[in-house]
């Protein structure tokens, strides 16, 4: 049974570009999902009313970032790396067990700090029934995150759609009507409820189709060693976020609230444009993940496809933004049309600083990618603090200018940062594991890697950690193999029953 699962793992991964598939399934995944959000509200608009809804909007826009802060950098741990075959399901269970323990506490602190940030949210603590279901949605919705990293780094991001967006969008847009008496309790249950399906969904999806099976106990999940790729990527995500997160506050602050609503959509429109980027890299970041020495390939190929699909749809959407904004009302046509085109063509520097980054990231530079999210977050907001009381235009002139001078710091610290080329590898001297002959060389610090490429060059072999000791020190240069520690009998075995004196019956 499992070589049937492995065996049909390994027939969906093939593909004759599979950058190009999973770039085009990732995007999709973002517009199925960005439309059935939009249907959603427009659902929800006609069954609640504007206070409702303006309540929901907040409950739910919390759900969502206490989600993303409880991944934990785990998400990039499971492309980035892999636990070998027999282990692999023990990775994402134990990943998965830790993101949702920590959306509970996320949301509980959330829950406790109402009084403080939240007067008008109170309600949701009065019933301890809505108590337990907006945690419960919290780690539902931390869980879909990190599920969706399953399948980019399986190579199968089309049930991404399927699940993430279609199946969750139709139970989202079936609910409203139904929880209605509920009230703005009833918009949170309605979006909830679509984490709900899309978690149970893909749980589905994923033991059909890559053969997973819950393992809570398994060892060897490579969680601990990459501990500090887990935490440096979870940062670098967080900083990322934070001008997205402030410059509506500061239009709001500066230009009052009828801006920054003009500010909202037009935003939200050039995020669909910075989605062809990030889809591309993500999957980049799959396909190098699983053969690193197609890294320069790989991003060269990236590269052509960015500016293929980009800079056309940029085009586009810079000279006819008018007319995506009449969609929304003349006001949105006349006061964000030129800050449209400013965010439009701020796309191509988003596509810049998001390539630059998950070339960062592949190659473990996280100090480099930290900093240049940093730079990202200091220019952009403290330019837009400067700039925005002279208008909105300002505004996607200060975000723009941030991804320019953190992607020109990202692709410059790569000019340091590329592989060397591949020496002639030392042969590898026979020992524990019987395998001679030249060797190709590894990543370093990818033990894992090395026991992949051996057994594939003799599937007999049974490799342990103190088998491939020895062989990384030739893989990293050394002159000569460490010794191996000889074997010592633990203290309880030293004891040998047969020695005991015997009882003669009577």
């Amino acid at each position: 049974m499992a070589s049937g699962h492995a065996g049909r793992h390994r027939q969906l991964r093939s593909g004759p570009d599979q950058v190009f598939v999973s770039s085009f399934f990732l995007l999709a995944s973002t517009v199925v999902t960005a439309g059935l959000s939009f249907l959603f509200w427009v659902v929800v608009a006609r069954y609640y009313s504007p206070e409702q809804v303006g309540l929901a909007t907040s409950l739910i826009s919390a759900t969502t970032l206490l989600a993303f802060l409880s991944l934990a950098g785990l998400n990039s741990t499971l492309i980035r790396f892999p636990a070998p075959e027999p282990s692999r399901d023990a990775q994402i269970t134990q990943s998965m067990l830790l993101v949702a323990v920590l959306a509970c506490a996320a949301a509980g602190v959330y829950l406790l700090g109402l009084p403080l940030y939240g007067q008008k949210l109170l309600f949701i603590r009065e019933d301890p029934a809505w108590i337990a279901a907006f945690v419960l949605f919290c780690a539902c919705a931390a869980v879909n995150l990190l599920m969706k990293s399953v399948f980019i780094a399986a190579r199968t991001p089309q049930f991404n759609v399927l699940s993430d967006g279609l199946l969750q969008g139709a139970a989202k847009l079936a609910l409203p009507a139904a929880l209605t008496g509920l009230g703005t309790a009833g918009i949170l249950g309605s979006a909830g409820g679509g984490f709900v399906v899309a978690v149970v969904s893909m749980l589905l999806l994923m033991r059909a189709k890559l053969g997973f099976r819950l393992d809570f106990l398994g060892r060897g999940t490579r969680l601990r060693e990459q501990l500090r790729f887990s935490v440096a990527s979870h940062v670098s995500s967080v900083v990322n976020l934070a001008p997205v997160m402030a410059l509506p506050l500061i239009v709001l602050h500066y230009l009052g609230a009828a801006q920054a609503g003009y500010y909202f959509i037009a935003f939200q429109i050039a995020s669909l444009l910075n989605a062809v980027s990030a889809a591309v890299g993500e999957a980049i970041f799959a396909e190098v993940s699983a053969d690193p020495s197609r890294f320069g390939e790989m991003m060269r190929r990236s590269a052509k496809i960015i500016a293929v699909v980009q800079v056309p749809a940029v085009t586009a959407v810079a000279l006819g933004g008018g007319l995506l904004l009449k969609v929304f009302g003349g006001s949105y046509a006349d006061s964000a049309r030129d800050l449209l085109c400013v965010l439009a063509l701020s796309a191509l520097a988003v596509a810049l600083n998001t390539w630059a980054c998950f070339a960062l990231k592949l190659l473990r530079r996280m100090k480099r990618l930290i900093l240049s999210n940093l730079v990202l977050a200091a220019v952009s907001v403290g330019l837009a603090v400067l700039w925005t009381p002279r208008g909105l235009l300002w505004v996607g002139l200060a975000w723009g200018a941030g991804n320019l001078a953190a992607g020109c710091l990202a692709s410059l610290s790569l000019l340091g940062s590329r592989p060397s080329p591949a020496a002639a590898a030392p042969a590898a001297p026979s020992g524990p594991t019987g395998h001679t002959g030249p060797v190709v060389p590894a990543p370093a610090g990818d033990g894992d890697w090395l026991a992949r490429r051996l057994a594939e060059d003799d599937p007999t072999l049974q490799l342990g950690p103190w088998d491939l000791g020895p062989l990384r020190d030739v893989y990293h240069g050394a002159a000569a193999p460490r010794p191996r520690e000889p074997w010592k009998p633990p203290t309880w075995a030293a004891h040998h029953y047969d020695e005991r004196p015997k009882r003669r019956r009577r």
